[in-house]
């Protein structure tokens, strides 16, 4: 299975759980924020970036409820690490970052924090709170800041119940022009060796 199949397939999967506690799933959501990115002019690796962003929650155990039940999966660092071999670090960097980057503009722009959802304000306090000034000066020294500010924005209005997008098939592009010259014999050799 290539790197790609295998996207396309935990989406078929797990794409259809809740988006924790919006009325979207967590497919509509992620094809909801790539299609922001797409409109948005953002160049492949950004638009990946945002398909792929909530990767971790689909690749992770915890259950739908995790945040009922007051856990933080750190969905951020499981998407990054999956998706590094694979694309690299222009891609998985702002999902890394895309946690952080909400903190982070709820600490400057007090007009984000009173757009978030209610469901978004209880994974902010789960995943921190709001950033300390002291920590944003920090945040803006990591590589890649600026485009997990700009992916952050746009998974804040990806929650838009009933939206017609261009289904996850229209990215194929993309991921395939962002694919890291060796990840599918990688790919590969690990489906062989299990």
């Amino acid at each position: 299975m290539t790197t790609i199949d295998a996207i396309f397939a935990l989406y078929a999967d797990r794409g259809s759980a809740s988006y924790f506690g919006e009325a979207v799933t967590q497919a509509e959501h992620a094809l909801q924020t790539a299609h922001l990115a797409e409109t948005d002019k953002a160049p492949p690796p950004l638009i990946v970036a945002a398909l792929l962003h909530d990767i971790g929650h689909l690749l992770h155990t915890a259950g739908e409820d995790v945040a009922k039940r007051g856990v933080d999966t750190r969905h951020e660092r499981i998407g990054a690490r999956w998706l590094t071999p694979h694309f690299g670090r222009h891609i998985s960097e702002p999902v890394r970052l895309h946690v952080a980057a909400k903190r982070y503009l709820c600490a400057i722009d007090p007009d984000y924090f009173a757009r978030l959802s209610p469901a978004s304000v209880k994974s902010l306090e789960l995943q921190g709170g709001v950033m300390r000034f002291s920590d944003t000066r920090q945040f803006e020294r990591q590589d890649h800041w600026r485009e997990a500010v700009r992916l952050r924005r746009w998974d804040e209005e990806a929650k838009v119940p009933g939206l017609i997008v261009p289904p996850i098939e229209h990215y194929q592009p993309q991921l395939e022009a962002c694919l890291q010259p060796d990840a599918e014999n990688a790919s590969e050799n690990a489906t062989r060796r299990s």
